[in-house]
């Protein structure tokens, strides 16, 4: 008798918990600060004074420190972004050729996890010259 008490539920696929989700501005800028990285022609992230305290925490053991998002700021409003990124382009390279493949890639990779992309704002702080990954 204790069984016939007991009902069973059924869940249907439309039944979905409301609610609300916020990407962090931070998430944000670790996808576009990777996607950036990985283009062609782009040396570094951040301006002189993010790469000059990087590498005292190098020196002190504490490389991974700031890598993820430095020279690299974003700020989300209703599930859209605005990127703003500080690269050091290699010697060499064409400053519009490179910006224009770090917008396009940024642009594709925040774009993946479901974000609108409004502007990828780049300003081109310095050039490696002679540095290894420019094959000089």
């Amino acid at each position: 008798m204790a069984d016939d008490a007991t009902q069973e539920l059924s869940v249907t696929p439309d039944a979905v918990a409301g609610g609300s989700t916020h990407v962090s501005d931070e998430v944000v800028e670790k996808i576009a600060a990777a996607a950036a990285r990985a283009v062609p022609g782009v040396a570094e992230l951040g301006g002189d004074v993010a790469r000059f305290f990087n590498a005292v925490l190098d020196k002190v053991g504490l490389d991974q420190v700031g890598d993820a998002r430095r020279g690299c700021s974003a700020h989300v409003t209703n599930g859209a972004a605005v990127i703003n990124l500080v690269i050091v382009i290699e010697g060499g390279r064409r400053v519009p050729e490179v910006t224009d493949a770090v917008r396009a890639k940024v642009t594709e990779a925040v774009e993946a996890y479901g974000l609108r992309v409004d502007e990828v704002n780049i300003r081109v702080d310095d050039v490696a010259m002679g540095s290894p990954t420019s094959g000089a």
